[in-house]
């Protein structure tokens, strides 16, 4: 099953204060989408399936995946976990209320059921 979604939105505050800017990812992309793994809450011992497809647009990091585990594809076909997240390492950032995020390694995509930017979400689906 194939999903896509916004794993970042840009310029929008998340729970914890900090906001993503627009660029924040460009050195991680030039590694391509196979190098980021696709995990299931964040856990790195529960990879559920690969990053096909990522690229900052106008919104924020895009993502496609494809998912091979069983129960993460139940999961978000029925709509009960829709929530995309990201793992990262802060390279450059500014300010402290908001923190604005202005480079980013790129660590991981995660399906999660509770996004730290409410914003990031699988929008479509496809068996």
């Amino acid at each position: 099953m194939r999903f896509a979604g916004y794993a970042a939105v840009f310029d929008r505050p998340d729970r914890g204060g900090d906001v993503v800017r627009a660029g924040a990812f460009a050195r991680t992309l030039g590694r391509g989408a196979g190098a980021v793994p696709l995990l299931w809450q964040h856990d790195p011992a529960r990879p559920i399936g690969r990053v096909e497809y990522l690229k900052e647009d106008r919104r924020g990091l895009r993502v496609i995946g494809r998912l091979v585990d069983a129960r993460a594809t139940r999961l978000v076909k029925a709509g009960a976990v829709r929530g995309l997240s990201f793992g990262y390492r802060v390279r450059g950032a500014r300010g402290d209320g908001p923190r604005e995020l202005t480079e980013l390694e790129l660590v991981e995509v995660s399906l999660v059921t509770l996004p730290m930017q409410p914003r990031a979400r699988v929008h479509m689906v496809e068996a």
